[in-house]
């Protein structure tokens, strides 16, 4: 039976992906589960596996193109199968949104305006965002290449409340002295995440110091059995990772997600680690954390962070997550709020290590503390639960060489 490729949805609300790679000529057989092509979303490049065997038959997409989600792009077919007929003509390249004009002539009593919206270029994205905000896409000025309106373009033209995003002049910049720096479809496309999220989602934030002693001891007493039977070392991370996810399984609603109007239970604790990578950060999957001894939390950390670190993450890596963990400490950040990632309802940012001045037994006293802040979203999550949740987890850390024993 011939088998479609197609485009996938690796992530919340992605609607496009561009094909980097096919790893695998037309004409040549593949094998279910084989490296098959890779395509470049908004946080890495990733490999995607074959959806059946067959030999790699009608590629309709070349690198480079950038395909909505969904589009049939290449046939797994059979010795002697020949390609179905398919209901609709698949298309590569950047899909616009734009209405047939035999649908517009069909909406008769709309017509004049569809017809109108349908002249422009809008990405689904900004569609989507524009029904959202209840904004008239007719008076948007699009900033994308050709005036195509992007989502950056509703939420501004939504939160100026009414008044059209403007292009920055490239010659404005040139008379200010500065220059234009151009992003990438990557950052581009991080940059409408958090914007979103930072305008849609009503964040609050609770802070915590914690003595971190105990948790320096528990990494020091298992560094040594797990790099010498695992080859990995240990980090505060994987460490916390461990911690967390422990935690979380007493405070279910902390592991929940926003999802259609409604909070959703996750059944799984997935623990995301935020890392940095050129141009973006990317959040990489610890799956069913709760139950995953902190020597694998730590391989798959290593092995996730070099997958980054080369754009060769899988879909795996980054996809499922319901809680995610951002540490700057190594970076000698104290403390730092971050920006929740939807549809999870929480982040934890973590400071670093250090030595400050702290009351002990009633006396001065020197510890190494650590700052943890908390973002959660209120819709989820109410300032109570949460900080229950903080409480409980400080006193994990507290006593971590005993938690992790």
């Amino acid at each position: 039976m011939p088998v479609k490729v197609v485009m996938p949805a690796l992530e919340m609300a992605q609607e496009t992906g561009k094909l980097v790679s096919w790893l695998k000529k037309q004409g040549q057989p593949v094998a279910k589960g084989e490296p098959l092509l890779e395509i470049e979303t908004d946080k890495a490049v990733m490999e995607i596996e074959a959806p059946g065997d067959g030999v790699l038959s009608a590629v309709k997409a070349q690198p480079g193109d950038e395909i909505a989600v969904g589009k049939t792009i290449a046939w797994l077919l059979a010795p002697g199968e020949a390609v179905p007929a398919e209901e609709a003509p698949s298309m590569s390249g950047r899909h616009m949104s734009a209405r047939p004009e035999a649908a517009v002539a069909a909406a008769a009593p709309q017509a004049a305006a569809q017809t109108a919206a349908a002249a422009l270029k809008i990405s689904p994205k900004a569609r989507r965002l524009a029904k959202e905000q209840g904004v008239d896409l007719g008076k948007v000025r699009g900033t994308g290449p050709g005036g195509e309106i992007l989502g950056t373009d509703i939420l501004a033209f939504a939160k100026s409340g009414g008044a059209a995003a403007q292009p920055a002049p490239a010659a404005a910049a040139a008379a200010a002295g500065g220059e234009l720096e151009s992003l990438t479809s990557t950052a581009k496309l991080m940059a409408e995440r958090t914007t979103k999220s930072w305008t849609s989602v009503p964040h609050f934030f609770l802070v915590r110091e914690v003595e971190a002693g105990a948790l320096l001891a528990a990494r020091e007493r298992v560094l040594p059995t797990i790099e010498k039977l695992r080859g990995v070392r240990p980090t505060h991370t994987d460490l916390l990772v461990a911690l967390v996810a422990r935690v979380l399984a007493r405070h279910p609603r902390m592991n929940a997600s926003w999802a259609e109007g409604a909070i959703r239970l996750n059944k799984e604790i997935n623990i995301g680690i935020a890392m940095a990578v050129e141009d973006a950060v990317v959040a990489t999957v610890i799956r069913q954390a709760d139950k995953t001894e902190l020597a694998e939390i730590a391989v798959q950390r290593r092995d996730m962070a070099e997958r980054a670190r080369a754009g060769r993450l899988h879909a795996g890596d980054i996809t499922g997550a319901t809680f995610t963990i951002s540490n700057l400490g190594m970076y000698n950040v104290d403390a730092f709020n971050a920006i929740i990632s939807p549809p999870q309802a929480a982040i934890l940012a973590v400071g670093r290590i250090a030595e400050r001045v702290v009351p002990v037994e009633g006396k001065p006293g020197i510890r190494p503390m650590m700052t943890l802040t908390l973002s959660s979203d209120h819709r989820v999550i109410d300032g109570a639960r949460a900080a229950q949740f903080l409480d409980e987890l400080g006193e994990a850390i507290r006593r971590a060489d005993k938690s992790l024993a």
